[in-house]
């Protein structure tokens, strides 16, 4: 019996307001919305690019995200260059969102991939890195990657 080839679908997140998430989410990652109802007791969001699903954002819950609790770590996304990585940071920093540190960092001391780490307005961990060129600053976190512990 073989391995089935696995591959990630969509990411579902827990918002408390679904206008603020998709706005904020189309906004730093440049998708857009595919699908929402938005009015009643039932208020989803289905964001995406050239039609396929990358994110559904459902609005029922309270507080924020919880990070001392098991579960969802934080949520990484891949671009392609360095120049990507900043054009996010700007775009955050302009939109006022949380970073974690100040700009862009390595994955580890020495390593040349990393990126921006941030919160999104829920508080929930968001990581978008590059594999090359993020190199030049000091690694933050000593001893272990720099997105296990933010």
């Amino acid at each position: 019996m073989s391995t089935p080839t696995l591959q990630t679908g969509h990411v579902g997140l827990n918002v408390t307001d679904l206008a603020r998430s998709t706005a904020f989410y189309c906004q730093v990652f440049g998708l857009e919305v595919i699908g929402a109802q938005t009015d009643g007791d039932r208020r989803f969001a289905l964001l995406g690019r050239e039609g396929a699903l990358l994110i559904t954002l459902w609005q029922q819950s309270d507080g924020t995200f919880a990070t001392g609790l098991p579960g969802l770590h934080h949520l990484s996304f891949q671009v392609a260059d360095i120049d990507a990585v900043r054009r996010a940071e700007t775009t955050l920093r302009e939109l006022g969102a949380e970073l974690v540190y100040d700009g862009i960092v390595p994955h580890a001391e020495g390593a040349s991939s990393g990126g921006v780490f941030f919160t999104d307005p829920d508080g929930i961990r968001l990581e978008i890195f590059t594999p090359a060129g993020a190199g030049t600053a000091p690694a933050p976190t000593q001893g272990a990657p720099t997105c296990g512990f933010f």
